[in-house]
């Protein structure tokens, strides 16, 4: 294959996520890791596995394909022991004996979402038609412990803000004993309604979805002790003041949750009492925004609080309020506790994130080695190292277990057909990372090439990183047609420190858009006579693709051509959590939007622009674009747009994605009159 096929592969291989072991759990006597994964690298079926960490066999658990199911296993639910696995296919329940090996469907009267299995093994809690339910694993004794009031109200998930942007992706929380649950109530009566319309298909009735656009209602959501016996108590806490509801959980000192204020400044976590009272157990102050991380709060078996702090330019894990982590070490997520031992990753290189763990007698101590982004699992001994670097886009898992031998978590990820060669940077005085992909067949003393930037830029995701991560293969495919490819991840992005972070307050545009030029500035000073700075373009998704945007109209001094896919062109128009933490309520910063508003500078276009918009996006929705493309048209400045029929936020269709990338070249090479 050539890399001309590279499209087609990331299609194939879902950017190479297929193959890949994924949502491993090691048993609790550490002697098992179960884990889902598909038989091949474009196998789209994932199976349920188990590996016997003493012999390194594999035991294939759930067959989707041998069930009848025409779709893979998404995730899964076990016990305290491991023992059982809950989880659905097709609009059913089923349920796995690990040990055994045998499978069966449990009859429930509705399609399930979310099944979660009680810590004893003897009962599963899940969602059907909006409301909590529960059966017994036997299949006895089904029923609704909470039903909807109303059409917009929802009992057991999580809602819109917190699944996309808190890290919570759950709305319901077993006790120890399985004898109650904590449960999350979702009132979207007052959220805004959004209809979302396919234009390709005028007979089909648009879709009804309820987005609480930046500076509207959210979301009411109340907690609920529901217990088997019939009982239901609420948990109180100032939600007026407190609106989100960040996190929550259920351990051996009983219920516990955080709630945050509506300008994201403070975050309260609660200790709940049986009879739905809560006392403040920490509070978090930040006169930007209180950051959120993967896994916070959470409780060690002793009872001590694990949590985040912002410390000058660190940001800390802490226990019990006090700071344990070493200044210049930045916490990314803590990935959970046993007994006092708290597993997290943390990065004092930020292109690179590994795995540490944290005990009161010897400290922090860090578990995994070597450039790439490291993360893992960790019960009864056992660990699971999980890494992604250059050469491994499906990255690779290694089973670790006290007195015994490495074991290799196989992975089937297909190999990329384009081997990514970045050149790792630090640039200008911000000392921005980025790297440098150039054609594999460029050799020094070449004649300068076209320069194509390849940002993110913004908050929530790096792209220069040692990671391997299926864009580097993307960026290499570029440099591969005839460009210099440049990535460079600008303040704001993760990994640097709180103060790096916020420099974005009140401004999501122009500290993003002067790092790609100094970027950029930086490079061509650093490798003279490689960069042609006569022939720039710009290519982003999302925020990436709102950037690109952004820096042609701009600065058409410096950029030359610009693809934009999904780009929030309005900021008004994405979500209450997301925006809000950066740019304020827009009744009280209306000038922040203003800023950092493209439809009101379309006027400016005087370079080519290519917009590219899924048309059933419900997270960047088409109006960004159509309104984008409309004002260009009316101020007279010459655009193109690909509209994606069917396709969301991210294209799946294989030959969507495929020539995708193909259009995009095309594009490029004729507005920068490369041959």
């Amino acid at each position: 294959m050539t890399t001309l096929s590279l499209p087609r592969q990331l299609a194939r291989t879902r950017r190479f996520t297929l193959g890949v072991p994924v949502q491993p759990e090691p048993s609790p006597d550490g002697t098992t890791v179960l884990f889902l994964r598909g038989r091949t690298g474009t196998d789209p079926l994932a199976c349920l596995w188990a590996l016997d960490t003493a012999t390194g066999a594999e035991r294939l658990i759930a067959d989707p394909a041998a069930l009848g199911a025409g779709e893979g296993i998404a995730a899964y639910s076990t016990d305290a022991a491991g023992a059982l696995a809950a989880f659905t296919l097709d609009g059913a329940l089923w349920l796995a004996d690990t040990a055994g090996g045998t499978v069966r469907r449990v009859p429930v009267p509705g399609p399930p979402e979310d099944p979660r299995i009680d810590p004893t093994g003897r009962r599963i809690a899940y969602v059907s038609d909006r409301a909590l339910r529960v059966v017994g694993v036997d299949g006895t004794q089904e029923r609704a412990l909470a039903r909807p009031e109303a059409e917009d109200v929802t009992y057991g998930l999580a809602e819109y803000v917190a699944a996309e942007e808190m890290f919570r992706d759950r709305g319901h929380w077993w006790s120890p004993d399985g004898t109650a649950l904590l449960v999350a109530r979702v009132d979207n009566r007052k959220v805004t309604r959004l209809f979302l319309a396919d234009p390709t298909d005028p007979q089909h009735p648009p879709r009804t979805i309820r987005y609480p656009l930046a500076g509207t209602a959210n979301a009411d959501v109340s907690l609920w002790l529901l217990g088997l016996d019939g009982s239901r108590t609420e948990v109180r806490w100032d939600r007026a003041v407190f609106e989100y509801l960040t996190a929550a959980g259920w351990d051996g000192h009983g219920p516990y949750a955080a709630v945050q204020s509506r300008d994201q400044r403070t975050v309260r976590t609660l200790a709940i009492e049986p009879d739905g009272a809560t006392r403040v157990l920490a509070e978090q102050r930040d006169e930007h925004w209180v950051e959120l991380l993967p896994g916070l709060p959470v409780r060690t078996a002793a009872g001590s609080l694990v949590d985040s702090a912002d410390l000058g330019d660190t940001r800390h894990l802490t226990v019990d309020g006090k700071p344990v982590t070493p200044p210049g070490l930045q916490l990314r997520a803590v990935l959970g506790t046993e007994g006092e031992q708290v597993l997290f990753t943390a990065s004092d290189e930020p292109t690179e994130t590994h795995l540490w763990t944290y005990r009161p007698d010897t400290g922090p101590q860090r578990l995994s080695s070597g450039p790439g982004l490291h993360t893992g699992v960790r019960r009864g001994g056992t660990l699971v190292l999980s890494t992604r670097a250059q050469g491994h886009p499906g990255g690779r898992s290694t089973v670790l277990r006290e007195g015994r031998p490495a074991l290799p978590l196989d992975s089937r990820a297909e190999p990329p057909v384009v081997t990514a060669r970045p050149e790792l940077l630090r640039l200008g005085s911000h000392e921005l990372r980025a790297t440098l992909f150039l054609p594999a067949d460029h050799r020094p003393g070449d004649g300068p090439l076209p320069v194509l930037l390849d940002p993110y830029g913004g908050p929530a995701t790096q792209k220069a990183t040692t990671g391997g991560l299926w864009w580097d293969q993307v960026s290499q495919w570029f440099a591969d047609q005839g460009f210099a490819v440049l990535v460079v991840d600008g303040r704001g992005t993760p990994g640097r420190g709180p103060r790096w972070d916020k420099t974005i307050h009140g401004d999501k545009a122009e500290p993003a858009l002067g790092d790609q030029i100094e970027g950029l500035r930086a490079a061509d000073r650093l490798r003279p006579g490689l960069l042609d700075l006569d022939r720039v373009a710009i290519r982003g998704w999302s925020y990436g693709g709102y950037l690109a945007a952004l820096a042609v109209l701009r600065r058409p001094d410096v950029f030359h051509a610009a693809s934009a896919g999904a780009a929030p062109t309005d900021h008004r128009l994405y979500d209450t959590h997301w925006q809000e933490r950066f740019l304020g309520h827009p009744d009280e910063h209306p000038e922040y939007y203003d800023a950092c508003d493209l439809v009101t500078e379309a006027p400016k276009l005087s370079r080519p622009l290519l917009l590219i918009q899924g048309l059933a996006d419900d997270n960047v929705f088409p109006v960004h674009t159509l309104r984008l493309s409309h004002a260009l048209l009316a101020a007279g400045r010459p655009h193109e747009v690909l509209p994606l029929r069917g396709a969301g936020h991210r294209p799946t269709d294989e030959a969507v994605v495929a020539n995708l990338l193909r259009h995009e070249l095309a594009f490029l090479r004729r507005s920068l009159g490369v041959e």
